[in-house]
């Protein structure tokens, strides 16, 4: 393992990350505060529990699976993305690297820049809410499972995407919307029987219930099985990966 080329990948990409420092944790900061008035105080004030947590506090876990999850697509996407557009990823190709090792530093940095700004809105949120961890160590092992898997479809984003419009259209369009209505704002009880069952079929599901399983000890779906599905999900995306190195497809094209 060339841990020289990983980790001058991985500064590089960071570097672009603190010179936007200000931007990239105050536009968090704003959008958090925002969900909380417009959802703590408009929705909240109708709906005082969910499963016994409070509800500002209830959605918490889905406010920061939503930035994180988009966060970690669309730094991996770019990353990728623009050494293709400029060229220089022949470069990259040419020299003694290998997948793995691009892999690494490419989606390490989009990953650790996704886990910054989940624990920025984590700490956001205690200002507004009283907000209890119950099983910290899952909540860390969900948060680093999530930037690291949806950092790796980022990375398959950007290889696929042949230019910038395409780098936004799968998390507007798919993403976003698979977020939302995964439970981010609600429960899945909440929902009509036959909602709850269409519901199952969204993978979002699954990493929403588990994280704020780690904070209340409540889950829509066994916790066993949101683990099982971040992972698979995780080994998905890296056997696409592999495969696009392997071919060549949209990269040596």
């Amino acid at each position: 393992m060339n841990w020289t080329a990983v980790w001058s990948i991985y500064r590089f990409e960071m570097a672009r990350f603190f010179r936007t420092l200000a931007q990239s944790f105050l536009s968090p900061v704003l959008s958090t505060s925002l969900y909380f008035v417009v959802f703590g105080a408009a929705i909240g004030s109708r709906i005082q529990e969910v499963e016994g947590v409070s509800y500002g506090a209830f959605i918490v876990p889905g406010l920061i699976m939503l930035s994180v999850i988009t966060q970690s697509i669309s730094n991996a996407a770019f990353g990728i993305y623009f050494p293709k557009f400029i060229g220089t990823i022949y470069e990259l190709l040419s020299a003694p690297v290998s997948f793995l090792e691009i892999v690494l530093g490419y989606v390490g940095a989009a990953a650790t820049k996704a886990l910054f700004i989940g624990v920025v809105i984590l700490i956001t949120a205690t200002l507004f809410v009283d907000v209890q961890i119950a099983h910290p160590l899952a909540m860390v092992t969900f948060l680093v499972l999530t930037c690291l898997s949806f950092a790796l479809l980022g990375f398959i984003i950007g290889i696929w995407a042949d230019n910038f419009e395409k780098l936004q259209l799968v998390p507007l369009l798919i993403v976003t919307p698979l977020i939302f209505l995964g439970g981010s704002f609600y429960s899945i009880s909440m929902l009509p029987p036959a909602w709850q069952t269409i519901t199952m079929f969204n993978p979002v599901v699954y990493l929403i219930s588990g994280f704020r399983w780690a904070f209340f000890d409540i889950a829509d779906v066994p916790i066993g099985l949101s683990l099982a599905a971040t992972g698979g999900f995780t080994l998905l995306c890296l056997a696409v990966i592999w495969w696009i190195f392997k071919t060549g497809w949209r990269i040596r094209s």
